[in-house]
C-alpha cells in the first residue's frame, strides 16, 4: 500500500530536482566486544610505551597482562583499576595519548564504568 513504512530497511522518496548524490545512512556503529577493546588498549599501549616516563612505565608494564585478551578472564574490579591507571597515564601523555586514553575509556564503558 502507498504510504506503508515497515522499517526494514532505507527509504528513499525523490520528489523531482537535479544532481542527487546519494543516501545519507544513519545506521548506529557495532559495539566493540570488551575483548576487542581490550585488544586495541594493548597494541596502543605496546606502541606507546616508549613514550611512557620511567617512573609509570613499572605501572604500565604490570597492567598488560591483566588487560591482554589471552590472559585468563580477570576479575572486573582488577580490569577496571588497571585500565584506570592506563587511562591516567595516557592522559599525562596528552596528544600522542589521546588515543590510549579514548581506547580505555571506550573499554571501561563496556565494563559499565563511565560513559
Amino acid at each position: 500500500m502507498a504510504g506503508d513504512n515497515y522499517g526494514g530497511g532505507d527509504q528513499v522518496n525523490i520528489f523531482g530536482g537535479t544532481a542527487h548524490t546519494g543516501i545519507v545512512h544513519h545506521h548506529v556503529a557495532a559495539q566493540p566486544t570488551l575483548e576487542e577493546a581490550l585488544r586495541a588498549v594493548v597494541a596502543l599501549m605496546r606502541e606507546l610505551r616508549a613514550e611512557v616516563a620511567p617512573e609509570d612505565r613499572g605501572a604500565f608494564d604490570e597492567a598488560l597482562p591483566v588487560l591482554a585478551a589471552d590472559a585468563p578472564a580477570e576479575a572486573q574490579q582488577t580490569r577496571r583499576r588497571a585500565l584506570v591507571t592506563v587511562a591516567g597515564i595516557a592522559a599525562v601523555l596528552g596528544t600522542v595519548g589521546t588515543p590510549l586514553l579514548d581506547a580505555a575509556r571506550a573499554a571501561l564503558e563496556l565494563l559499565g564504568v563511565g560513559g
